[in-house]
């Protein structure tokens, strides 16, 4: 059997290690594979795992031999899932890696847009502090998060361990899923629709999988309907939201604030509307990206080509 990563360098830069999958097969590991590398590399492999390297049903067409796709991420719209599967070659990902990393850096975000810690150091190291007559000073509103209203688009694993950081901070919660069920049974918490989500909300953080109802649902209608001191997060898919629509929005002050750590397209294009949008942090899709996620997110892929190995495949999402 021979095992070939596509593009491993993301989730293994130096720092984890591939021997679990080397002791089982042959193992090739390449950083990054160009579009028209892709079958190149693939050739002869029957277990392929990729990140964000494309797998179409052109690409697969060309693989005779392959068996297994593992995908190195919860979302899985880089594979050609439906042609997969009518190839008899099953799809795995990884669902519960990130939740307690990816609810951390929302919240890093939202403390972020509230204190603007990074701004008020680098004007301390600036001597603003130590020329000021007064012994403190803010460059920016500072936000207290106690009573205000969290509103959560999207409440799977991820949003619900946000949630519960919401509330431990003294935020009420109004969530919105497809599937209203199991609600929290602390107190502060409601269901809502998208209207009051956004209508109500203080800060809005948003945890969808992406699908082809939701592209661009946050758009300049929907942001209309928000609060002028209202805060949006994403950390979950960049095409959740029109960049522009966004852009226009903090710059013209219909919002105050948003913090975002995916984009529509990963390296973004130089010109993004919101890389100078007012009061607009962009980070550049890190929340899934600690230590203890992704040492997570390997053992898993280990997990997931042993009980293939073992004629029990899990996690497969195209069965």
């Amino acid at each position: 059997m021979k095992l070939v990563v596509l593009d491993g360098y993301a989730l293994n830069p130096g720092d984890l290690s591939w021997a679990a999958l080397e002791g089982m097969m042959e193992v090739v590991v390449h950083e990054r594979t160009p579009a028209d590398q892709i079958v190149a590399r693939a050739a002869g492999a029957n277990i392929l795992l990729t990140n964000k390297t494309p797998l179409r049903a052109a690409t697969l067409a060309q693989l005779p031999e392959l068996k297994l796709i593992c995908v190195l991420a919860t979302g899985y719209d880089v594979v050609d899932v439906a042609d997969a599967k009518t190839r008899g070659i099953p799809v795995c990902n990884v669902p519960t890696y990130g939740t307690d990393s990816v609810a951390q850096f929302a919240f890093a975000l939202i403390l972020e847009l509230c204190h603007r810690v990074h701004l008020h150091s680098e004007a301390v190291r600036a001597g603003e502090w130590t020329s000021n007559p007064d012994w403190s000073f803010w460059k920016t509103p500072l936000i207290e998060l106690s009573g205000k209203t969290l509103g959560i688009a999207g409440f799977g694993r991820i949003g619900r361990r946000t949630a519960a950081i919401g509330h431990a901070m003294g935020m009420k919660i109004l969530a919105n899923d497809l599937v209203q069920a199991n609600a929290p049974d602390y107190d502060g918490f409601r269901w809502g629709t998208l209207d009051e989500i956004f209508a109500e909300s203080d800060v809005i953080s948003l945890h969808c999988p992406l699908t082809a109802d939701n592209v661009e649902m946050v758009n300049a209608a929907r942001l209309a309907q928000m609060k002028s001191s209202a805060f949006i997060v994403n950390t979950s898919r960049g095409k959740l939201i029109a960049a522009q629509d966004l852009a226009d929005a903090l710059n013209s002050g219909r919002i105050a604030g948003a913090a975002i750590d995916v984009l529509p397209v990963e390296p973004p294009p130089a010109g993004n509307p919101l890389f100078t949008a007012k009061n607009c942090i962009v980070t550049p899709h890190i929340a899934w990206a600690t230590h203890g996620a992704r040492e997570r997110l390997m053992n898993i892929v280990v997990d997931n080509v042993r009980a293939f190995l073992a004629g029990s495949p899990i996690n497969v999402v195209n069965k």
